[in-house]
């Protein structure tokens, strides 16, 4: 049977094909539609299925990126290829019966319960952002003293879009769906490709302007919109036809700083891959990440990432750069980004690992 044909016997059967054949997924299954570790990677909360995941297999992880439907996501848990994945989800839901399929009917019922999911989404959202102030708020210190910590100083606050990053006093913390305690945190709204707001990362800090003493301090809400090839939009696009893009959101105040051009932050290096810049715009300069090589990516993903972007903006007859940290990593790190370099960050970690050999 053809793949497609497969597909669609799956649609509405992925919890228990994906359990069978990566039961290391079942913690994302139990926990849908919450954050858990990669099944890839690990980390504490980077990973979750979608809402529609039993219709379509799919999921996202904040560092290894989207994958669309159930059989990506096997090859992708597994490290199997296609042909592998094929057979087994194959051998599991037809055997040697070969069964009719008969396509999943799609309820009012189900429909209700999908846009009464999305509405709790935008509510949790609306929550975070009615509880802000303008980062450049008398009230907001912490935010711009924990911005001075990580060596972005002399922020001129005129060229950054306030409407997209600002500040809450006071925020919940969760872990595995329980309350830990309250942070002030930095919070960032992200725009799908088409400019609507879709979800807000969060950077929770203390008064004293530190990291929060959790375990994951930078966290993004759930997306109120499948479309996440979206952007942090910090500097205003709309008054240069030059626009930067890095992928955390502290480069990208960093890079606006020193070289006083508008940029946006994607958030990791999959969406820098697929960043979608705004119409006007001819020119993008990648200020991309140098990161360590590994099996997926031999190059390091962030160069990887920047690259892919950089062709397919310059098929689409729009001029792009990539900008890459001189700097070599220094032992101990896993990469090394425009914010360690303007920070002196990589300078200060050099000098540390050498006292620390001595």
């Amino acid at each position: 049977m053809e793949a497609k044909e497969l597909k669609q016997m799956a649609s509405g059967r992925w919890a228990s094909i994906v359990t069978s054949l990566a039961p290391q997924l079942e913690k994302a299954i139990e926990r849908l539609p919450h954050h858990v570790s990669c099944p890839v990677h690990g980390g504490v909360d980077g990973f979750r299925l979608f809402k529609d995941f039993d219709e379509t297999g799919g999921g996202v992880c904040n560092t290894c990126g989207i994958v669309h439907d159930g059989y990506s996501l096997i090859m992708w848990a597994n490290g199997w290829d296609f042909k592998t994945a094929h057979y087994a989800i194959h051998d599991l839901l037809l055997g040697d019966s070969r069964k009719q399929y008969r396509p999943p009917v799609i309820t009012p019922k189900v429909v209700k319960k999908w846009t009464e999911a999305v509405q709790a989404i935008r509510d949790s959202l609306n929550h975070v952002w009615s509880h802000s102030i303008p980062i450049s708020s008398p009230d907001a210190r912490p935010a711009r003293m924990y911005l001075a910590n990580r060596g972005i100083r002399q922020i001129d606050y005129r060229k950054i879009d306030e409407t997209m990053i600002r500040f809450v006093p006071s925020l919940e913390y969760y872990e595995e769906g329980k309350l830990v305690n309250k942070y002030p945190a930095i919070v960032t709204m992200v725009c799908d490709s088409k400019g609507r707001p879709s979800t807000v990362h969060r950077t929770y800090i203390t008064s004293n302007g530190t990291k929060a003493p959790v375990q994951s301090p930078k966290k993004i809400m759930q997306h109120c919109a499948e479309d996440l090839f979206g952007a942090m939009r910090l500097g205003v696009a709309g008054t240069s036809k030059i626009l930067a893009v890095t992928e955390g959101v502290e480069t990208a105040l960093a890079v606006m700083c020193e070289f006083r051009i508008p940029v946006w932050a994607t958030g990791n290096a999959y969406l820098l891959e697929n960043f979608v810049p705004p119409k006007g715009v001819v020119n993008v300069v990648i200020y991309a990440d140098k990161d360590l090589p590994s099996a997926q990516h031999p190059e390091g993903h962030g160069q990887t990432s920047a690259k892919k972007l950089l062709k397919r903006l310059w098929e689409q007859g729009i001029k792009a750069s990539i900008k890459l940290p001189d700097n070599d990593i220094p032992q101990g790190m896993k990469g090394v980004d425009w914010l360690d370099v303007i920070s002196g960050a990589v300078q200060s970690h050099d000098r540390a690992h050498k006292t620390a050999a001595r």
